[in-house]
């Protein structure tokens, strides 16, 4: 019986390496975001309209609780969910945590190649997106810090360099 548990910022690649990991291992993928949305019929952006952060951290605890007790697994959880409640902890003890861990520049590029729509991202220049990634890093970072393994990511524009962070995983995680 295996978990691994990816957390990091957004644009740190935890669904892009989660997929890449679980597909490499024969285990089930589960993105915690795309898990709720599923369960609750709504978008994240919708609950977060709806309840407030506050609302939705409760929901992502609860759903939380429930998909990280699936066995075989690679989990991908959303860039804040280690920071509140006990779910460091809680995630530790679930299986193995791996912080993909990147600079705020590299986060930012990330980003930009990214397709998603990223709400807190709107409206910012690159200055001001470099400064307010650095800034929310330095508050998470005492949480993601806890995680029982550091994979550094540095820009996975290719196929190539997200095997490349697999197979690092898989070396952090002692698997041949």
């Amino acid at each position: 019986m295996r978990r691994i548990i990816l957390i990091g910022y957004m644009g740190s690649g935890k669904t892009t390496v989660g997929r890449a990991l679980a597909k490499a291992l024969g285990l089930q993928f589960y993105d915690l975001d795309w898990y709720i949305e599923s369960r609750r019929r709504k978008t994240v952006a919708q609950i977060f309209a709806e309840r407030g952060e506050e609302g939705f951290r409760e929901i992502e605890r609860n759903m939380l609780h429930e998909v990280a007790e699936f066995e075989n697994i690679v989990l991908s959880c959303g860039g804040g969910t280690p920071c509140f409640f006990d779910n460091i902890d809680y995630l530790n003890q679930q299986g193995d945590v791996i912080w993909l861990k990147a600079s705020p520049e590299v986060l930012y590029k990330h980003l930009l190649m990214g397709k998603t729509e990223r709400p807190l991202l709107k409206g910012k220049s690159s200055e001001e997106l470099v400064s307010f990634i650095r800034e929310q890093l330095e508050h998470r970072e005492p949480y993601y810090s806890k995680a029982t393994h550091v994979l550094d990511v540095s820009l996975m524009d290719t196929y190539e360099k997200i095997n490349i962070s697999v197979n690092q995983a898989k070396e952090l995680l002692k698997i041949p």
